[in-house]
């Protein structure tokens, strides 16, 4: 099948092919014809496999035939809400690739930064708009933004926008959509739960979800190392210092960490930047620039950060921090091995870890195989050790202080006897 078969607006194809896009994927095949027919859809894919083209050709080919009998200022038609600053971007370029011969503007709003020009450009009118939830919510409240004239709202990144802390944003912009429009979901994970949640939001909707059994991408390489927690930087170098031309996405579970990690490899003279919520948008743009261009090859991320890395040929992904949300680990691996390209995934994985890693194998329905041994041991069983040590210690001064408490218990009883005694007698 090609994208010619699906029946789009003439201007798309033809950008489609000025962007080598000749087939569609799985995703794009299945969800596409559903959208054209305006039904609200869940689409369920790993990541890198065209989730954005999925939904973004649709619109595009429903605001360009509609478009003939517009007039006046241009009002937002299509709402696009995603977590993060960077997939916002990514998503506008996509829009802006795929629409360039349709006359059709879209813009993104994000925090971070002023809001002056993001607020010029939405009074000058645009049809698509690409938000992030703080943002979003921030210019409606102002009267810069109405949602009015929605005609289709897509949550992208589902699992993440309403199981980490966005439930509450979400609702209240839903609230503010016309209750007639097209709703679509998409994302690469699906956890039971959300999928309750979707239903109360989508109302009647198809759903299309692409290889279910396989939750990690087929090409992606896969292994775990295990370390102790103070051996992971030695590890990491050593890793490092092997792929020297490689570019490297590592994956921080907290902000002070991925800080933490940069440091470290920069008192081994590894070059490498940090993106993550502290960062300004400048500072993040641009590292995140120079990794896509390979001015830099080594990026250190946490998760909410990573959901708009997409780099091309992009050798490996190490896990520094076990996930403890399994479906955050199929998120993050998704980063290498995009669509039909190969890359390698590796985890460490301390003592604390284990159980997290016992849950992602049981998501992913197969062992993460086991890395050789290395000069770097995991620790475990010195680990234990040093607690048994400390245990025995702390049993040793207890007991200790057990005696002296008896000792001095003894000698103050003995002394009251004694005094008894001696009391007595004078009495006597």
């Amino acid at each position: 099948m090609t994208f010619k078969d699906l029946g789009i607006a003439e201007p798309i194809l033809r950008a489609l092919q000025a962007e080598g896009y000749e087939n569609p994927t799985p995703i794009q095949e299945q969800a596409i014809p559903i959208l054209l027919k305006g039904k609200d859809l869940l689409g369920v894919a790993q990541t890198g496999t065209g989730k954005t083209a999925a939904f973004g050709i649709p619109i595009l080919h429903h605001i360009y035939n509609s478009n003939s009998n517009q007039q006046g200022k241009r009002r937002i038609k299509a709402l696009v809400v995603t977590p993060t600053r960077e997939l916002a971007i990514q998503i506008g370029e996509s829009f802006t690739a795929y629409g360039k011969f349709t006359g059709i503007r879209n813009t993104v709003i994000f925090g971070g930064v002023k809001q002056g020009k993001q607020v010029n450009t939405l009074r000058n009118g645009v049809d698509i708009l690409v938000a992030t939830p703080g943002r979003l919510l921030d210019l409606m409240n102002q009267g810069f933004i109405s949602l009015r004239d929605i005609e289709y709202a897509v949550l992208d990144e589902a699992d993440q926008m309403l199981d980490m802390g966005f439930i509450h944003d979400i609702k209240k912009i839903i609230a503010k959509l016309p209750p007639k429009r097209q709703s679509l979901f998409f994302s690469a994970t699906m956890p039971k739960t959300i999928v309750e949640l979707s239903r109360k939001i989508l109302g009647d909707f198809e759903q299309v979800t692409i290889k279910p059994q396989q939750a990690t991408a087929e090409k992606v390489e896969q292994g775990v190392y295990f370390v102790s927690k103070p051996n992971k930087p030695k590890l990491l170098v050593h890793l490092l210092q092997e792929r020297p031309n490689d570019s490297v996405l590592i994956f921080s579970r907290t902000k002070h960490g991925a800080n933490k990690i940069v440091k470290k490899l920069a008192q081994a003279d590894i070059r490498s930047a940090a993106i993550h919520g502290n960062k300004s948008q400048a500072a993040r743009q641009k590292a995140l620039g120079a990794f896509k261009e390979g001015k830099l090859k080594i990026l250190v991320a946490t998760d909410i950060a990573a959901r708009g890395i997409d780099v091309e040929d992009l050798a490996l992904v190490i896990n520094y921090d076990l996930p403890n949300i399994s479906e955050t680990y199929v998120h993050r691996i998704g980063r290498t091995g995009r669509a039909s390209a190969s890359g390698i995934a590796l985890s460490f994985c301390d003592k604390e870890e284990r159980a997290y890693l016992r849950d992602i194998e049981k998501l992913i329905r197969q062992e993460v195989p086991r890395m050789p041994e290395h000069q770097f041991i995991d620790g475990d069983d010195e680990d234990e050790k040093t607690e048994q040590r400390s245990q025995r210690q702390q049993n040793q001064n207890q007991n200790r202080n057990r005696s002296r408490n008896r000792n001095s218990n003894y000698r103050g009883d003995h002394n009251k006897n004694r005094n008894r005694s001696g009391g007595n007698r004078n009495s006597n």
